[in-house]
């Protein structure tokens, strides 16, 4: 759930109605680009032959943005407005990318770390962006119908990003391996092996490009909107609340152990033990992790009309924390597919999370929202523990307890809240 300056007011019937598609574009650009880091990670890990913690850096990067940008992001959108908030958030997500160019003309991996933030830094400003916008572009009636549709779009993003990425990204240089090279020829196999890193993203930029033009084109159609102010630390109190505090931990520890495991499947899918597939075999199989949420989305949102959100919180976590022991205590495809299979787990718990943490909240919900987005940082935090415990034991299956434990934690949570505030 992106962040919300605040809750916005505008006229929807002087909205122009085609400004929903460029929203849906919005869902689907950042929803891909966030599961792309998937696919660099084991490329970068290879070119700079760096340890699992060394390559969670790029997460620690992109994620630490939310914790960095958020609230200053919520203040841009507040002194500028939507859409010309979401043409700021696409020039910096467009410099991003193109600052790919000298990190792969110096094959150095700070630069390539630096890129990352910038590039997540325009993607934190564009979700500020986005919520409330299609919540505003429509009869407030369907303002739930038109948002799940949009969150479609994302994930159909975090499906296909990673699929075109294996092939552009993790593609060729497969005969070479930059731990066997020294010198001059290294430095030459890391700047043609960066290349590709490049490919990719200036396709992307070029794509932003476009969507920057279109919002360009209607920077003005969005009529009457208001913020509501709100001061720098609005919100922290919440968190004395149990119930507001647990959900807050419970989206850091989720969003945590979501990006812990997307990074890790190229590298654990390659192993001898599990399914020995190359790099861009692998990579492509990352779509299913994120397509298995997508599917996920569309069966929950059914279940959560009949059963209490809690109590599938609880279910959905117990099942990932089972599908993790499953697949480290396995060999083969089962190892394999039990590990992809957690994404179906994953789909759910985001919105549940949020909803069941902000229940009864009332007029502070803006508050709660913007205290949430900042628990996002958890995807800069858990996978860097999760390296660090991967080099410790040499283990990815061992690693992988880090996110497990999480599960735990978020399954406490689902059941302590499987009934609802007491009106």
């Amino acid at each position: 759930m992106p962040a919300t300056p605040s809750v916005p007011q505008a006229n929807a019937a002087t909205a122009d109605p085609r400004l929903q598609v460029f929203v849906f574009a919005l869902f689907f650009i950042f929803g891909g680009i966030t599961s792309l880091n998937d696919v660099i990670i084991p490329k970068l890990k290879e070119l700079f032959t760096l340890s699992f913690t060394q390559a969670m850096l790029v997460q620690v990067c992109f994620f630490m943005a939310y914790a960095v940008i958020g609230i200053p992001g919520a203040r841009l959108v507040q002194r500028i407005g939507y859409m010309r908030g979401a043409m700021a958030g696409l020039l910096i997500m467009l410099v991003g990318c193109l600052m790919f160019i000298p990190a792969s003309q110096t094959a150095a991996y700070p630069l390539f770390l630096a890129a990352l933030f910038v590039l997540a830094s325009g993607v934190v400003i564009v979700q500020v962006v986005a919520n409330p916008l299609i919540s505003m572009l429509g009869k407030p009636e369907t303002a739930h119908s038109r948002l799940t549709f949009a969150q479609g779009f994302n994930s159909l993003g975090t499906t296909l990003f990673p699929i075109a990425g294996a092939v552009l990204i993790l593609g060729g240089l497969a005969s070479q391996s930059a731990a066997s090279l020294s010198g001059p020829a290294l430095d030459a196999y890391r700047t043609a092996g960066s290349q590709a890193i490049v490919g990719g993203y200036l396709g992307l930029a070029a794509a932003l490009a476009l969507v920057a033009g279109a919002v360009f084109l209607f920077r003005n159609s969005l009529k009457g909107e208001v913020h509501n102010a709100s001061s720098g630390l609005a919100g922290l109190d919440l968190l004395q609340r149990p119930r507001f505090g647990f959900g807050a931990l419970g989206i850091f520890l989720y969003v945590g152990a979501e990006v812990s495991i997307g990074s890790l499947i190229v590298s654990y899918l390659g192993q001898p033990g599990v399914m020995a597939l190359a790099e861009q075999d692998a990579g492509k199989l990352i779509g299913l992790y994120w397509g298995g949420a997508m599917v996920g989305r569309f069966i929950g949102s059914a279940v959560l009309r009949v059963v209490a959100p809690g109590k599938v919180l609880a279910a959905v976590a117990v099942g990932a924390i089972c599908l993790i022991l499953l697949s480290i205590t396995s060999q083969g495809v089962v190892a394999g597919y039990s590990m992809l299979a957690i994404g179906l787990m994953n789909a759910i718990m985001f919105p549940t999370i949020f909803s069941l943490a902000c229940e009864g909240l009332g007029g502070r919900s803006a508050d709660g929202s913007g205290i949430i987005n900042v628990a996002i940082v958890g995807g800069a935090v858990v996978p860097l523990l999760t390296g660090q415990l991967i080099d410790q034991s040499g283990s990815i299956a061992t690693g992988l307890l880090v996110p497990a434990a999480c599960y735990v934690a978020i399954a406490a949570y689902g059941w302590a809240t499987r009934r609802p505030v007491a009106a």
